[in-house]
């Protein structure tokens, strides 16, 4: 009886490695299914994901600043000792905004809140707490960046920093120095405030939900995203803040989800004159609470101190 052929092996290929060694392989052999598709769907996950970090690049300005374009009502018809006035930036920009002068039934006191807003809204949408500040004696400047409330250009880290020495100087044009000159910022604002107390000291320095960085705030939100590689506006309040003598109040919310109670703890923190930091139980980021007398109050207390 005839033995069948043995049939042929297939022929093997040499390869050689970098440090000289050499192996064999099977030109014929195909990657297993499973593993192809497998590669296949991760490959496709990466490109979406690579997309998406594009996305977020070039886009991130929108998730950052959610600006109210319309102008505001006339500042008279909100806040009856307001009047209209306009900023004129470093970089040539007209921005409104709103002096307001203590209400006529209270002593006037010699000092002036800078009032810097969060990163929605404009000034009319807080008239509440500037009214309630005129109402405890302040003088208040109450400022809309650019591109919100009815004002020329595109809102950034470095375009928010002009906006705000605008605002400075036109407080000092009308008699107010540093030492009778509160910066008051909220959430986003609390950040452009920062850097205008570490360029221009103020009496005092009251930060509303305040951040330790934007960099902090986006990695809380999206911690599966390279947060500090994508992001062009930084906002470093810590940092800033470290170099600020002034006495600083801290307000924040127990139950803000936005920026969280330990963040702005963080922020009281690194205050190398810490004046008080005041939790406000159960409060959220944007509840009405913040623009109310308690808040006046609280500002109040501290224009008290350094008198």
């Amino acid at each position: 009886m005839r033995a069948k052929k043995k049939a042929d092996s297939p022929a093997l290929e040499v390869r050689y490695n970098l440090n000289g060694s050499h192996y064999y392989v099977n030109p014929n052999s195909k990657m297993p299914r499973g593993l192809k598709r497998f590669l296949i769907f991760l490959a496709t996950l990466v490109g979406i994901y690579a997309l998406l970090l594009v996305g977020v690049y070039f886009g991130q300005r929108r998730l950052i600043y959610f600006p109210n374009r319309a102008t505001p009502a006339p500042a008279a018809s909100v806040i009856d000792t307001a009047t209209d006035i306009t900023l004129t930036t470093e970089d040539g920009l007209q921005l409104g905004a709103w002096w307001v002068e203590p209400h006529v039934a209270v002593e006037p006191r010699n000092q002036v809140v800078l009032y810097a807003g969060g990163n929605a809204g404009n000034r009319e949408q807080r008239s509440q707490l500037a009214f309630f500040l005129a109402l405890r004696g302040f003088h208040v400047l109450s400022f809309d960046y650019r591109g919100y409330g009815g004002n020329p250009g595109t809102p950034t880290e470095a375009g928010l920093s002009l906006d705000a020495r605008a605002a400075l100087a036109q407080v000092q044009a009308r008699g107010f120095d540093a030492s009778n000159t509160i910066y008051f910022g909220e959430s986003l604002g609390s950040a452009v405030v920062t850097r205008l107390a570490a360029e221009q000291a103020p009496a005092a320095l009251v930060l509303r939900s305040p951040f330790p960085s934007l960099t902090a705030v986006g990695q809380w939100h999206f911690p599966w995203l390279p947060v500090d590689l994508l992001l062009r506006d930084r906002f470093p309040t810590a940092e800033l803040l470290a170099e600020v003598e002034a006495p600083v109040l801290v307000l924040y919310g127990t139950n803000d989800n936005v920026v969280s109670a330990l963040q702005s703890l963080q922020v009281a923190q690194v205050a190398p004159n810490l004046w008080l930091n005041v939790p406000f139980a159960a409060a959220g980021h944007n509840d009405s609470l913040w623009w109310g007398l308690s808040v006046a109050e609280w500002v109040e207390s501290i224009g008290n101190a350094i008198r």
